[in-house]
């Protein structure tokens, strides 16, 4: 099924991935009432992991563009929460974005900007969320950047 939201993906030249499947002991996604809690999408895009760590042998651009990827696997779950329908997605509530970097990396917004802007660009006013932005010693499987998503539904 394809809707206005992923048809503004497809003019922004994206296609959304399959919805990837935990790495571990937890589910993607968690609906209550009519919000859905996604679980922390690491940056694995078609290529496999995005790996690096900010301040040492990644820029903010190539951090950015890992933020970007792990915004197409939180949409990408709420589809599957919303059975195949994503116009079902009512707005993105709040981010939580987490860095893989150095101890004196300062620019992590500027990291998971990359996320934030996408998804405005996606989703339009529907976009406007609350978020947090952390740095972090490592991360699974080495990627640079995690994120998990609240979204509400219709």
């Amino acid at each position: 099924m394809s809707g206005r939201i992923e048809a503004k993906l497809a003019e922004l030249g994206v296609t959304l991935p399959a919805a990837p499947a935990p790495a571990a002991a937890y589910v993607p996604f968690v609906i209550a009432g009519d919000l859905v809690f996604v679980s922390g999408q690491v940056s694995v895009g078609p290529d496999g992991p995005i790996k690096g760590k900010l301040g040492d042998d990644m820029s903010i651009e190539q951090g950015q563009a890992a933020a970007k990827v792990c915004a197409l696997n939180l949409l990408a779950q709420v589809k599957a929460a919303c059975g195949g329908d994503l116009d079902r997605l009512v707005r993105v509530v709040k981010l939580g974005g987490f860095v893989n970097s150095t101890p004196d990396f300062d620019s992590h917004h500027l990291v998971i900007n990359g996320a934030s802007n996408f998804i405005g660009e996606a989703l339009g006013d529907a976009a406007a969320h609350a978020r947090a932005a952390v740095g972090t010693s490592s991360l699974p499987l080495g990627v640079a950047v995690e994120i998990e998503g609240i979204f509400q539904i219709r």
